[in-house]
């Protein structure tokens, strides 16, 4: 078995107004060189819908992100990466999984709870992803805080038999996953 690292909707419109989106991207960065240096496949997720249309400008990998021949690029159309698309044949025998992009509140999230309930090993990145704030009918939730609350909350996150982790990007060991 083995991991892999999933990039999830790191695509120009998704980014457009989250917050910490260089930061974000630097750690990204980070990721994708020691996942490619350890020999781990990446594996990015790409959405679309009618807000978000396949092969426009804004549905594409952020150009501060370099796919690279080879990589797989999962089609996907609601928030789980899993629902509905090729994600499953394109991890392979991964059973652990290093997850980051946008939305934290929703993909992000929604493909990591999934994740970790059908059995994938999981490793959140508390600096590789980001949102925009949250609108609720009290008010607005500010991005940074939904953001330190995913971060708390994946940190605690334990299944039975499973590794579930919180780190930042540059202490993510690769060897030792």
């Amino acid at each position: 078995m083995g991991t892999a690292l999933v990039v999830i909707d790191a695509q120009v419109d998704v980014l457009d107004d989250c917050v910490q989106v260089e930061p974000t991207l630097d750690a990204i960065r980070t990721l994708l060189t020691g996942a490619r240096s350890a020999g781990v496949p990446v594996v990015w997720v790409q959405h679309a819908d009618s807000h978000l249309v396949a092969g426009s400008d804004g549905w594409q990998i952020h150009p501060a992100l370099d796919p690279l021949p080879g990589e797989a690029i999962v089609a996907k159309a609601y928030r789980d990466s899993f629902a509905d698309t090729e994600l499953r044949d394109a991890l392979g025998d991964a059973d652990h999984l290093v997850l980051c992009g946008a939305q934290t509140d929703y993909c992000v999230r929604t493909t990591a709870q999934r994740a970790a309930a059908d059995g994938y090993g999981l490793t959140w990145v508390t600096d590789a992803h980001t949102t925009t704030d949250a609108r609720t009918t009290d008010g607005v939730v500010r991005a940074q805080d939904v953001i330190a609350q995913h971060n708390h909350y994946f940190a605690g996150l334990r299944y039975p038999g499973q590794t579930v982790r919180a780190v930042a990007a540059d202490q993510l060991a690769w060897s030792r996953i």
